[in-house]
């Protein structure tokens, strides 16, 4: 793009989108390129390094979660010998007790039973029978709802109870009872055994259990406090087939559990390992059950010193890392954890990574000339948006905007300072008319003092009664409700095109055709005046509605001309009006007071809106400062719609008003009694109906108006 400067050389600019696409691409080039020199140089060793890494820590993360399943059952034991009813063998008739194994034992699905041993021989069992094979469920012929079977040999103490085995159900309620077993003594028991042999050791197995059919462990330990004896549990391994299914690596990957003995422990297809074992076999399938060459020597390599991750190869040639691990807790049982895996399937992903990388970088700086066109058109936006926004303050659209916000620290701070200026601009057009200050922005001038001789269109409000409503009110309460009144009247007018100059008080004054030119100023100002009696009378249900009384208003309107300008000093000016136009129509306002009426005009305003409005004729008052006496009217509504009652309504009214004007009183008091009976409730016939009356009592001759228009105004 070229331009021309300010002494007349030609110029060459670059837009900002351009410059930071450049920009982006250069840098994406260089990083790109050098990122694919990178990758065949590296890729070899980085990968070499991950997979004899990565094996270890998939072993190690197996071992902590199954070991973590291990120290579950241990703390669990730990729990139930520190009980003082275990501690005193107190095991007879102890619900608390049973109510707390059975707790335990839900918790821990890897359980199948808990119990304890003591050296007098009493023994207290408690089996999740739920747990068990079909088969052995049914031999003990107890109804379905049975969960639990609680076995108590008690011979604590002088009497020795007899032995019984209660069956309960999920809530601990006996099911069955039955005598036995009579011959049971714990103390002869492998696990009662080891565990006074060696403390170190927690775990006796592995073997098939009974019940279920399946291998675990009993992990045991001896009580620490009072009676001599042994805490156990039955530990089903088949609950670790899930998770070492989960630690595979790969498609062909394996992960299993072995001890020291060679037997599998814990398989992730252990039920179909155990179904190729021979009928009665009570022991556990070895390693040559995996079919795996080389699997053997490698463990033999590990248990001889050598790593802990090891490589060998199958029968066909086909090369596996494995590594080893032990499971800590179990550690006295020599138990390990295995994981095998494929080298080919292991590192397909890096070497298929590998080849694609070249590809991939060179991709990646292709697709990345979008992303990046993308990214210089989005700042551009930004300060396209900025940009718009400035527009917007010189144009006085200072409507609330979110913050513009980029990670372009320049950009986000611009964004602030427009965010800033737009809201001081917004919150100093509360305190000054939006007109004038609309008016500063576009003409881009300076305040400074004085006026213009113009016609403009002044209104003028206030409150009936309004000291009497507030003086004993809420000085909060008074500025709250009033606040909602000011803002309710101040958006009628600014709506209709109306300047508001300043609040009096209770009262507003408005201009209309200042500070910018309007030429159906007077039309909007009476549009505004009908749009706040209807707001006003809005609000007014909302005050009734919450306790506060009704702000009735009245408007008093006048057109002329009038000098308008800033007044005051250079360090506090004010813009307004001043002049006999300004008088009158405050004067008008309180008028309304002594006709009852809302809202009164002056001839000027009737004759420049009657085509749009309707008007009835009120009196000929002559204020100080005017020569000539002035007609003024009251504004009853738009002509718009049905206002075919409402022109009658006047019409009636203009006979009367002209017999006020012209008839002796007594006539005049007969037209306005008769137009009294066809509208009782008119203020304005009431108001004339008075003084009438009293220029009769007062026997003044003429026509009632002469005599009224000499009272002062």
């Amino acid at each position: 793009m070229t331009g021309t400067s300010t002494n007349g050389e030609r110029q060459l600019y670059i837009g900002f989108r351009a410059s930071i696409i450049t920009v982006f691409i250069a840098a994406v080039l260089f990083v790109g390129l050098i990122l694919v020199y990178l990758s065949f140089d590296r890729i070899s060793s980085i990968t070499r390094t991950a997979a004899s890494t990565f094996i270890e820590k998939v072993a190690q993360l197996g071992a902590d979660r199954i070991d973590t399943q291990f120290k579950s059952v241990r703390d669990s034991l730990d729990i139930l010998g520190g009980l003082p009813a275990v501690q005193s063998a107190e095991i007879d008739d102890n619900p608390r007790l049973y109510a707390l194994m059975a707790s335990t034992l839900r918790n821990n699905p890897q359980l199948f039973s808990l119990y304890v041993g003591y050296e007098d021989g009493s023994f207290l069992e408690m089996d999740f029978i739920k747990r068990a094979k079909p088969g052995f469920r049914a031999s003990l012929n107890v109804d379905e709802d049975a969960v639990f079977r609680l076995v108590v040999i008690s011979r604590t103490g002088k009497a020795t109870a007899a032995a019984v085995t209660q069956y309960l159900s999920e809530n601990l309620i006996q099911v069955a009872e039955v005598p036995g077993p009579t011959s049971y003594d714990p103390r002869r028991r492998p696990w009662y055994i080891d565990a006074f042999k060696d403390e170190k050791t927690l775990l006796t197995g592995p073997y098939i259990f009974f019940a279920t059919a399946e291998p675990g462990y009993t992990f045991h330990t001896q009580l620490r406090e009072g009676r001599r004896g042994v805490v156990a549990g039955d530990l089903l391994l088949n609950r670790l087939e899930q998770l070492l299914a989960e630690q595979r690596l790969g498609q062909s990957g394996l992960t299993f559990l072995f001890n020291d003995a060679g037997h599998i422990v814990a398989h992730p297809e252990m039920g179909r390992l155990m179904d190729a074992m021979p009928e009665r076999s009570n022991e556990l399938p070895r390693l040559d059950a995996i079919n795996l060459a080389g699997l053997s020597p490698a463990i033999q390599a590990w248990r001889k010193g050598g790593h802990a991750q090891q490589i060998f190869a199958d029968q066909a040639g086909r090369t596996y890392v494995v590594a080893f691990h032990p499971i800590g807790i179990a550690g006295s049982a020599n138990i390990h954890l295995t994981v095998v895996a494929p080298l080919d399937e292991f590192f397909s992903t890096i070497m298929s990574e590998r080849r694609a990388l070249f590809a991939i970088a060179l991709g990646f700086v292709l697709a990345t000339l979008p992303l990046v066109f993308w990214v210089g058109s989005l700042m551009a936006r930004s300060l396209r948006a900025l940009a718009k926004q400035t527009d917007e303050i010189q144009r006085f659209q200072v409507a609330e905007r979110p913050r513009l916000r980029s990670i372009v620290k320049e950009i986000d701070e611009l964004g602030r300072s427009v965010f800033t200026m737009r809201t001081v601009v917004r919150n100093f057009s509360s305190f000054i008319p939006k007109q004038i200050v609309r008016h500063l922005i576009e003409s881009g001038t300076s305040l400074g003092l004085g006026g213009t001789r113009r016609e403009i269109t002044v209104l003028f409000t206030d409150v009936a009664d309004f000291t009497a409503k507030t003086e004993k009110a809420d000085p909060s309460q008074v500025m709250i409700f009033t606040s909602r009144y000011f803002a309710t009247l101040s958006e009628a007018i600014m709506n209709h095109h109306g300047t508001i100059d300043k609040f009096i008080g209770d009262a507003v004054m408005a201009l209309w055709n200042a500070p910018t030119d309007d030429p159906d100023h007077t039309i909007h100002a009476c549009e505004a005046v009908l749009a706040c009696l209807r707001k006003n009378d809005e609000l007014n249900e909302s005050f009734r509605s919450e306790g506060w009384p009704p702000y009735e208003t009245r408007f008093g309107l006048h057109v002329g001309d009038a000098v308008v300008g800033n007044v005051g000093s250079s360090e506090r000016m004010n813009y307004t009006a001043l002049g006999a136009t300004i008088n009158l129509a405050a004067r008008l306002e309180g008028l309304n007071k002594n006709y009852g009426t809302r809202v009164l005009a002056s001839a000027a305003v009737r004759a420049g809106a009657e085509h749009r409005f309707v008007f009835r004729s009120i009196d000929r008052i002559s204020p100080k400062g005017f020569a000539e006496a002035v007609a003024i009217h009251e504004l009853r509504c738009a002509r718009e719609g049905d206002v075919t009652a409402e022109l009658a309504f006047c019409r009636r009214w203009d006979e009367v008003y002209a017999s006020i004007e012209h008839d002796d009183p007594a006539s005049a008091l007969a037209v306005i009694s008769a137009f009294r009976s066809e509208y009782p409730g008119d203020s304005v016939a009431r108001y004339y109906a008075e003084h009438v009356r009293g220029a009769l009592h007062s026997g003044r001759p003429g026509g009632t108006g002469t005599g009224l228009r000499k009272r002062a105004r």
